[in-house]
């Protein structure tokens, strides 16, 4: 996507030197656009898990190339499988990680220690290459939901309302996004669109990564509190319910922010259509019972009892939102029974959340 008139992917390596491994510290934005340069495999899993960089395909992608820096130190079998293991458990839930990093051993393995490194650089960049086709693909397919209720709307005033829950954007890709990318082809496409941005508390996600992504894109967008979005639906204010993901079961379930599940229960109860935006690398096809499967990290306490926020001086401080002694519980995700979820849209095509409705797609894993 575009910055200023200027293309960026949201992790690539870097042209100057052609080994070291350059991303955006998402723990900075929106107020500031800092570019991190990454050597080391240990720099790598800091920024995985202290969330510089996040989203799942994009954590997988920079996990491979973190392996790559790895090997560039010592290519031999058990420093690559010890590394290997380090980045695949910075984070558990998003099981675009592990895929990534399984799919670097299985090609590195059959390799000499000599013959690692090239190899490595070049799996990671094709991870990134076909994440960038796949999700471009979802755009697609999103957009032709958002072209029916546009047509559906005939010459009724306002825009389509679409709602989305923590970030799905090309920040949390190497580009376009999952559950963002249908909004800006529609947008581009001269849809009158406009998003409900939930702020996604704890980490507020939303109104800072997706409200900042939209606003650069020139989207229409209101960032609302995360409890909003059920009474917009009742109301009638919400055409359209789009998130991304962390892991699908089989079966359809889906793990994502915390907070998903609320919007997917208000959405059922409302008749708003619930789709889950996703590439094929966060489908976990072990498993079927996403609530009682699923690992579901539990991230530090001082994320909910404490805010960081921009001053009137322009400067970013962190504040103490709760009484001191208050003890806080932090999950990062809840997974959405695949019963609320309206369809899946994946860059094969649209199913229905179901362990048929994705052999369909993917008859390949039947």
């Amino acid at each position: 996507m575009k910055i200023n008139d200027v293309s960026y992917r949201s992790v690539w390596v870097d042209p100057d030197d052609g080994w070291s491994v350059r991303i955006f510290d998402q723990t900075r934005l929106p107020w500031a656009l800092d570019i991190l340069r990454l050597t080391q495999c240990g720099q790598v899993a800091h920024a995985i898990r202290t969330m510089q960089v996040r989203g799942a395909p994009l954590i997988g992608a920079v996990a491979a190339y973190g392996l790559a820096l790895a090997l560039r130190v010592d290519a031999s079998d058990t420093a690559m499988e010890r590394d290997a293991a380090m980045l695949a458990a910075t984070r558990p839930t998003a099981v675009n990680l592990g895929w990534a990093i399984g799919r670097m051993l299985t090609r590195l393995r059959l390799l000499a220690p000599a013959d690692r490194v090239a190899a490595a650089y070049d799996e990671a960049g094709r991870i990134c290459d076909e994440d960038v086709i796949q999700n471009e693909a979802i755009g697609r397919l999103g957009l032709e939901l958002i072209e029916e209720l546009h047509r559906a709307r005939g010459n009724a005033a306002g825009p389509v309302n679409i709602l989305t829950h923590c970030n799905a954007g090309w920040i949390a890709t190497v580009d376009w996004g999952t559950a963002l990318a249908p909004i800006y082809m529609a947008h581009d496409r001269g849809i009158d669109v406009h998003v409900w941005v939930d702020e996604t508390r704890p980490r507020n996600q939303g109104a800072s990564l997706t409200a900042w992504e939209l606003g650069s894109h020139g989207v229409p967008h209101t960032v609302i509190a995360d409890n909003a979005g059920g009474h917009l639906m009742q109301h009638g204010k919400v055409d359209l319910v789009i998130v991304g993901t962390d892991r699908v079961t089989r079966n359809g379930d889906v793990a994502n922010k915390i907070g998903t599940y609320l919007k997917a229960l208000a959405a059922a109860d409302n008749g708003v259509p619930f789709w889950v935006a996703l590439p094929s690398t966060t489908i976990d096809w072990s498993i079927s019972d996403g609530v009682r499967e699923i690992p579901i990290e539990e991230r530090a306490s001082a994320e909910v009892t404490h805010i960081s926020g921009l001053t009137g001086a322009g400067q970013v401080e962190t504040v103490q939102l709760t009484p001191q002694g208050s003890g806080a519980a932090n999950p990062a995700f809840d997974v959405t029974p695949a019963r609320l979820v309206t369809g899946l849209i994946t860059e094969r095509g649209r199913c229905s959340a179901t362990a048929d409705g994705l052999c369909d797609l993917f008859p390949e894993y039947v």
